[in-house]
């Protein structure tokens, strides 16, 4: 159902979204960035953050599931966006100094977050930086347009990543822009030496 939303309200998801200003929560972590660091966005939705970090002097890149979603994303952005599952994709074939998953795990099932994020996180270079952020709760949340969100604390949150061998160099805990009765704990990782 998650995927289906997001083919068939592209457009919707991006009007809502697109022109939310998201210095709020890149503007800490971009501080912890090399200039001209190489990110890549995985769910990068409606291309927002692309387009933010592409005018701040950062050589960004997408990934998205959608299609849909994707060709809006490179539209609004100018930066070039990879269509792909991250469930299944060879993300060591991808160098980049900055990985940004802004929200992109909510729908992923609890016991496949680690796999994901490992995952993921071979398209590092040593010393690359991890961004996550994930909703607060318990349990899971059903959303008016069917959608499923994984709720998380944050104590389970640094168990998983203390696993993995990640550092959390950077903590937030922000309210939705979107949806006051949302929070959002956002970490910026990098592996253990």
């Amino acid at each position: 159902m998650n995927q289906n939303y997001y083919d068939k309200c592209a457009g919707e998801y991006f009007n809502v979204t697109a022109a939310i200003d998201p210095t709020a929560f890149l503007d800490p972590i971009t501080r912890f960035f090399r200039a001209g660091a190489q990110v890549l966005d995985v769910g990068c939705g409606s291309g927002r953050d692309l387009l933010w970090l592409k005018n701040k002097g950062f050589t960004a890149t997408g990934f998205e599931l959608s299609q849909n979603l994707a060709t809006l994303a490179r539209q609004h952005s100018g930066c070039p966006v990879i269509v792909g599952n991250f469930f299944h994709y060879d993300f060591s074939q991808i160098r980049v100094d900055v990985i940004l998953l802004t929200g992109a795990l909510v729908h992923v099932p609890r016991s496949q977050l680690p796999e994901v994020i490992e995952r993921i996180f071979q398209a590092l270079r040593p010393e690359g930086l991890l961004y996550v952020s994930l909703k607060e709760g318990a349990g899971e949340k059903q959303a008016e347009d069917g959608r499923t969100f994984v709720l998380w604390n944050d104590d389970d949150l640094r168990s998983i990543f203390a696993a993995l061998h990640l550092k959390v160099i950077y903590f937030s805990r922000k309210t939705s822009r979107l949806n006051p009765d949302d929070t959002w704990l956002g970490y910026l990782l990098r592996r253990h030496k």
